[in-house]
């Protein structure tokens, strides 16, 4: 009898307050020394997971890009960002980016407050080399020809119309 009421006792119990018990082998139950709750045993637990440190996986080569194109525009910049590995691999650029890379367009919208968002972008080069392709899939823009050696180009008509583009794997838009 003793045994049922202390089981319903504590099941009826809260279970910030539920303590551990000993059971005996003659079916005796007393309580167990020390006491302790769930929720010290839950914010134990808790503290040792979050205070290990964080095991995160190396994004390999493919993660390191480089800016290889800048744009300038009436209401913001734009970059286009490939991988490091094609744009300092040992084939050279124009066969690298015969077939689309993914890259990534960096519209810069600093100036209005609203940040400067990274979307993936496909980066080619026609065949003859003379043209850089963007095409910006994710928002179902056209794609962007800009010439090899820079010039004015519209990636959108919000933000990225009549941008003026600096040459090929130059840093500075107005590099000449």
């Amino acid at each position: 009898m003793l045994y049922n009421d202390i089981r319903l006792r504590q099941a009826v119990m809260s279970p910030l307050t539920r303590t551990t018990t000993t059971c005996h082998r003659d079916g005796r139950l007393e309580p167990g020394s020390p006491t302790v709750t769930r929720t010290t045993i839950l914010a134990l637990t808790l503290v040792a997971a979050l205070s290990a440190p964080a095991f995160a996986k190396d994004p390999g080569q493919q993660a390191y890009m480089i800016r290889m194109l800048a744009c300038e525009g009436s209401d913001a910049k734009m970059e286009v960002y490939i991988p490091q590995s094609i744009a300092f691999g040992n084939v050279p650029l124009a066969r690298a980016l015969a077939q689309p890379v993914i890259g990534y367009y960096a519209l810069d919208l600093s100036a209005e407050n609203k940040g400067k968002p990274l979307e993936p972008v496909k980066v080619s080069i026609t065949a003859d080399g003379k043209t850089v392709i963007i095409n910006q899939y994710t928002r179902g823009l056209p794609p962007t020809r800009i010439p090899l050696g820079g010039g004015t180009v519209d990636f959108d008509q919000r933000f990225g119309a009549q941008a003026k583009c600096g040459p090929f794997q130059a840093q500075d838009p107005n590099f000449r």
